[in-house]
């Protein structure tokens, strides 16, 4: 029988390991089963995923394949619960849509576009204020008859805020309801804390982050209730 040079010359290398006529063999075996394929590689994959840190929230629909990081869920948690209680008041639009004015023909023309095309209701001033109605009476209005309010804070909207305008109306009362979702578009939070600490201070979601598309997918997810 061959006897175990490792006692001599030691095993400490791999090539020391495989001129050994007792363990050689043994290596060389061992060797042969690194293209077997592990069982556990797609929990592996699985446990990959988790590791990024996202996941699937608690109000997130069977087969969803939309992720949210943790501070994510985090602020739209008490969102949610909020519409949920709200759930049984009739005739609620789905979403408040609070933009700077110089923005009603772009980036907030594009989130109303995307939020009604994934089934979402939407109050949008450039619809559902008429021309010679008093704007604050429909934005009371438009409050009052909507679920949760999301404010797309763009570079206009610093502007629009700095100067104390109809959108400090909208946030105080979206605020005190506890239904604000913040999106910032084409800005900072860091900027927005410098002009609204109080707004600043709500996490929310941002197109540095996903697409408008997928943040418009992840509001259509978060205001729909299950009859």
């Amino acid at each position: 029988m061959a006897r175990c040079t490792a006692p001599v010359n030691g095993h400490r290398s791999a090539s020391a390991r495989a001129n050994c006529p007792a363990c050689g063999g043994s290596y060389r075996s061992y060797n042969s089963y690194s293209s077997y394929s592990s069982p556990y590689s797609s929990s592996a994959s699985r446990a990959a995923s988790v590791s990024s840190g996202k996941s699937r929230a608690r109000w997130s629909a069977g087969g969803s394949t939309i992720l949210y990081t943790p501070a994510e869920i985090r602020t739209l948690t008490p969102v949610r619960e909020n519409i949920e209680k709200r759930a049984d008041l009739p005739d609620l639009r789905d979403v408040f849509l609070c933009h700077a004015w110089d923005d009603r023909k772009e980036a907030a023309q594009e989130m109303h576009d995307l939020l009604e095309s994934k089934g979402v209701t939407v109050w949008f001033s450039e619809k559902d204020v008429l021309l010679g109605s008093s704007l604050l009476r429909e934005i009371d209005k438009g409050l009052i008859k909507s679920r949760v309010g999301i404010v797309l804070v763009t570079p206009n909207f610093l502007k629009r805020i700095k100067g104390e305008g109809i959108a400090d109306k909208e946030l105080s009362v979206l605020l005190a309801r506890d239904l604000l979702v913040p999106i910032v578009h084409n800005t900072t939070y860091d900027d927005l804390r410098e002009v609204s600490p109080l707004l600043g201070s709500r996490s929310g979601l941002s197109t540095k982050e996903d697409t408008m598309d997928s943040i418009a997918s992840k509001l259509a997810e978060l205001v729909k209730v299950e009859d």
